[in-house]
């Protein structure tokens, strides 16, 4: 829970609304709207629908003790229709306390064309986690979960390049940058749309499903049901055992498809709610299907479903995420990204070179 005692100053609810668009934050936020605006957005009427495309940056505010790691906002034109929601997230912050930043966001809504003119587009705040990993928010969007992955995921590999450094030097801090960054270009690339259907594939066909070893994982797979049509992926089934002494909350699934030349492409990922004991069993009937294309909308056709464990959520709020050694044990770092910090780093070595590098790891 969000230590209260961290907050300094509670304001007002925080209320701006400009040209269309109107940001809500709870009266005890830690955050506050700086400033607001309609910037670029426009609402352009298609059919029976709105397009809003909201274009426009918030400047916060941090008003916590704390320095502030990450945030969520939930972005809204109507809460009924499909399309009318999205969320903006922002991990690997390090906003001090009084500090102010930016928050950009630049997304598409649909909105019903009743006649009248398009409603105003709400911005709602879902959660900020602190560097103690507190959290304050009303968490609606999972915000607290992925939130807080992405900061241990970013604290192992800002430690792992730490490490590098202090041990080998700055050549070698380098070299690992060279690597990342040759890895991800060589990396092969894949338009992997998700959705969640009932509806069963036409001539589906069930296909080859594994699950990767990952020594140490508290849970583990252990059935997987997959069909496939074509360039279509339907997942039927999951089952997974808690090896672990606590209740097991949700579970994120990594997933990799192999295609009929041999290939493996990394095919995003599935997020899991489910129960279970101690040392138990669960299985979920997700229904996910997913879309797959290669560049220049190239159907990639799936001959096999490989699954591995990414993040396990604990009933107590605990989070576990793999080590970093995991992706090149597994033989995985030239198949899936890096985690976002890892790309965040790589992007400041190549644009600003190994000392801005080296600043920035010394900074946190």
């Amino acid at each position: 829970m969000w230590n209260s005692a961290a907050i300094s100053v509670c304001f007002a609810a925080s209320l701006v609304a400009q040209d269309g668009l109107r940001v809500n934050f709870p009266a005890d936020s830690p955050v506050s709207v700086v400033s607001s605006g309609w910037g670029e957005s426009r609402a352009i009427p298609r059919g029976g629908a709105y397009m809003v495309d909201v274009r426009t940056s918030l400047k916060l505010k941090n008003n916590s003790r704390l320095r502030l790691r990450g945030i969520s906002l939930q972005v809204s034109s109507q809460e009924v229709a499909a399309g009318g929601k999205a969320s903006v997230s922002v991990p690997s912050l390090d906003v001090y306390p009084g500090q102010e930043f930016p928050v950009k966001i630049d997304l598409r809504l649909l909105q019903p064309n009743s006649g009248s003119s398009p409603s105003l587009v709400q911005v709602q705040l879902d959660g900020v986690l602190f560097e103690d990993m507190s959290f304050f928010g009303p968490n609606r969007l999972g915000s607290r979960r992925q939130l807080t992955a992405w900061e241990l995921e970013a604290r192992r590999d800002r430690q792992h390049l730490k490490l590098i450094l202090a041990r080998q030097g700055d050549d070698a801090l380098r070299r690992a940058m060279v690597d990342i960054l040759a890895r991800e270009n060589s990396r092969p690339k894949l338009d992997v749309r998700m959705a969640r259907s009932a509806a069963a594939l036409p001539n589906a066909r069930s296909i080859e499903t594994a699950f990767l070893s990952q020594p140490g994982i508290p849970v583990e797979g252990v059935k997987a049901v997959a069909v496939s049509a074509g360039n279509q992926l339907q997942i039927l089934e999951l089952a997974f055992a808690n090896r672990d002494k606590r209740e097991v909350r949700s579970i994120e699934l990594g997933l990799l498809v192999r295609d009929q030349e041999g290939r493996e492409f990394a095919a995003g990922s599935l997020p899991a709610t489910l129960t279970m004991k101690p040392n138990g069993t669960a299985s979920v009937q997700p229904s996910a299907s997913v879309t797959l294309n290669r560049p220049q909308g190239i159907p990639l056709k799936v001959e096999n479903l490989t699954g591995f464990v990414q993040q396990v959520e604990f009933a107590n709020g605990d989070l576990w995420v793999p080590p970093g050694s995991f992706r090149d044990a597994a033989r995985l770092a030239k198949v899936i990204p890096g985690s976002l910090e890892e790309q965040r780093l790589a992007d400041i070595y190549r644009r600003r070179g190994v000392e801005a590098l080296i600043e920035e790891l010394n900074r946190q």
